[in-house]
């Protein structure tokens, strides 16, 4: 959430709102600083030559820029389109609704705990935007794990409101696990090993003899490959001591 009175940093990126074209360049409104004026030059519409500007470009139309210099004393704000690649694009525009989104909640917390929005920013916000990096990024911390570090009788409220508002994302990774011995007791070794691999937070699924599907469900794909790697781990040295033959290969999907 940005105070009226902020200006976007030098070389940060802004989503905009174009407000005027003119011959030589464009007039937007930056939508998360209260609405303050920038300009974008020809020059900067278009990696190519710009005939006419609004063959790139129309009134009322959302676009993310790059902050190429700044004078909060004259109020002045120069802008890039070209500058901005599809990529950093979407990654700005998802960031800026979900703050949108943050701001929404945060005023239900106010309004549940009877306070003004901006005094429950100031005395609370604004910490937990620093502390996990942005206001979104603690609701999403609240959802999924609580909040650490506060006190506060707000917090039962912000993670209530989370809780009910946030839908945490997960990915899933598989493989398939190929586990056989001619043990008179088999059946017993592979429970064991198969109990060996639950134990390091891999799901499992029968997928009939000799076959078994290791599932990892987690927040992110590095933490679910850590928990994948030690699944797989535990399985083969499992069975090794067990005298099973295991093999195992990723899956797609």
């Amino acid at each position: 959430m940005k105070s009226l009175n902020d200006f976007p940093e030098k070389n940060s990126l802004a989503v905009c709102r174009v407000k005027k074209i003119m011959a030589f360049g464009v007039i937007v409104e930056l939508e998360e600083y209260g609405g303050k004026e920038g300009f974008i030059h020809i020059s900067e519409i278009s990696r190519g030559w710009v005939k006419r500007i609004i063959d790139h470009i129309r009134e009322g139309q959302r676009v993310v820029c790059k902050v190429l210099d700044v004078d909060p004393s004259r109020n002045r704000i120069d802008l890039s389109l070209k500058s901005v690649n599809p990529h950093q694009k979407r990654e700005k525009i998802s960031d800026w609704k979900n703050e949108q989104k943050a701001e929404n909640l945060l005023r239900i917390v106010a309004d549940r705990l009877n306070q003004d929005f901006e005094i429950c920013y100031g005395s609370f916000g604004k910490k937990l935007a620093e502390a996990y990096g942005s206001l979104y990024s603690a609701f999403e911390e609240a959802a999924a794990n609580g909040i650490d570090g506060f006190e506060e009788k707000w917090v039962g409220v912000f993670e209530e409101v989370a809780k009910e508002n946030i839908e945490i994302p997960f990915v899933m990774i598989r493989g398939n696990a190929t586990l056989t011995t001619i043990a008179p007791d088999g059946v017993e070794k592979i429970k064991k090993v198969l109990k060996a691999v639950e134990a390091k937070g891999a799901d499992v699924r029968y997928l009939g003899a000799p076959n078994y599907l290791l599932e990892i469900e987690c927040e992110d794909y590095r933490s679910a490959e850590e928990i994948m790697k030690g699944a797989v781990k535990a399985m083969l040295d499992s069975a090794k001591k067990l005298c099973v033959d295991a093999k195992f290969e990723r899956t797609k999907g």
